[in-house]
């Protein structure tokens, strides 16, 4: 008993135990350590006499058993093969989540300007939790990649979640698993991705949008660098670099009482700000360059021209967006200022506030111009304009637009 509680601590990577034992045996304890940690292979001891109770252990998931007395070699080759299985295990759980996450890329930043990129290095070099502001598109993501890429952590995993597209309790499972039965719905063991990430590195995005209840419990891991999967009372241990990301003003947020001030402490040990596009025009062409380079086309001086010109709503998303539109579009080698100037105007840019025009109301007409330019999808949308999805599901839904 003792072990088992010390293994639903700290969670071993292999398990070797004695089929015949006092108190417990072989069997139970196989039991009780599948249905903490299921793919964590266990390796049962036994004597010649008891085989076919091992073989019986395999069946109910023993990764496989060796005969009494063995040799030394013969059990270290047992061990290398559980744990290439083991590795094999845990590689294939981290590519399954980080299926559709968009690829890595300090590509970009070495487009960046010089401060933000040493701040990076810098960072790095610390485990200390990073909290990156900006406004939507700014590329936020990106710069947290190039900052895992950066540091040791590198070679272990990286692993996003997106606070603003989970209601409060699918995120709690997200981040930091469940039990078979925990809830309704809940048919298997499921690792949050706390667990996932451990000796890597975990993004919060958009972390202004965790629900306050859930706040308490991200603290905790902050402090503690422990959690409990949601329907366990049994405490795990991690190690995780953790950076989050938001395109609100926290301390606004704080003072209003929607976001806790002991977790804005915990998050923003090393802040990060990154510029809107509009702040930084001189990095336009540098991007262009960037995200032409997989096309092999041109830019002309006069379609550049009108990049630098813009104002960029959308930042950096919005100009790769359109930089791989007209890649596509265009008929030639080149691209030209008249190719994508009708791509420059219209909804991206809102409207001017007409006097004596209520202030909602001109916010609902960008909203559903915005809306009707992208063909009514939502989460563009919200990008485009700088919001979350949250954010725009609940001002449509005030409207009672459907």
């Amino acid at each position: 008993r003792p072990a088992l509680e010390a293994f639903a601590r700290s969670g071993y990577d292999l398990v070797i135990s004695d089929l015949r034992m006092p108190g417990m045996d072989g069997v139970a304890v196989l039991e009780e350590a599948k249905r903490l940690a299921p793919d964590v292979p266990f390796i049962i001891v036994t004597a010649f006499g008891t085989v076919e109770t091992a073989v019986g252990a395999m069946k109910k998931g023993a990764y496989d058993f060796i005969i009494k007395p063995y040799k030394l070699e013969e059990l270290e080759a047992l061990v290398a093969r559980a744990l290439e299985h083991r590795l094999l295990s845990v590689e294939n759980e981290v590519l399954r989540a980080q299926v559709g996450e968009p690829e890595a890329a300090g590509a970009v930043w070495s487009a960046a300007t010089k401060d933000t990129h040493d701040l990076l290095e810098r960072a790095a070099q610390s485990d200390a939790t990073v909290l990156i502001s900006g406004e939507s598109g700014t590329g936020k993501e990106v710069a947290a990649r190039t900052l895992h890429e950066l540091s040791k952590r590198r070679k272990a995993p990286f692993l996003c979640v997106n606070c603003a597209a989970l209601s409060a309790g699918l995120l709690e499972s997200e981040l930091f698993g469940h039990e078979k039965g925990a809830f309704t719905g809940a048919e298997k063991l499921r690792k949050g991705r706390f667990e996932l990430a451990d000796s890597g590195t975990l993004l919060l995005d958009e972390v202004s949008e965790i629900d306050p209840g859930l706040q308490a419990k991200l603290l905790r891991v902050l402090q503690e660098r422990s959690f409990d999967r949601v329907g366990s009372s049994q405490t795990r241990r991690v190690d995780v670099r953790v950076i989050a990301t938001t395109n609100r003003d926290l301390p606004a947020e704080v003072e209003k009482g929607r976001f806790r001030q002991d977790l804005y402490y915990r998050l923003n040990v090393l802040p990060v700000r990154l510029k809107p596009l509009r702040e930084r025009r001189e990095e336009i062409p540098m991007l262009v360059e960037h995200f032409l380079k997989k096309h092999k086309k041109r830019i002309s001086k006069g379609a550049l021209s009108r990049l630098c010109e813009y104002g960029w709503p959308g930042n950096v998303r919005e100009l790769g967006n359109i930089i791989e539109r007209a890649a596509v579009l265009s008929p030639g080698d080149e691209i030209s200022g008249d190719m994508i100037a009708p791509w420059l105007e219209g909804p991206a840019r809102p409207p001017q506030a007409t006097v004596g025009v209520p202030l909602e109301n001109i916010e609902r007409r960008v909203i559903e111009e915005n809306l009707k330019a992208n063909g009514g999808n939502r989460e563009k949308t919200a990008r485009i304009l700088g919001i979350t999805s949250r954010t725009l599901r609940d001002k449509l839904k005030k409207w009672g637009v459907a």
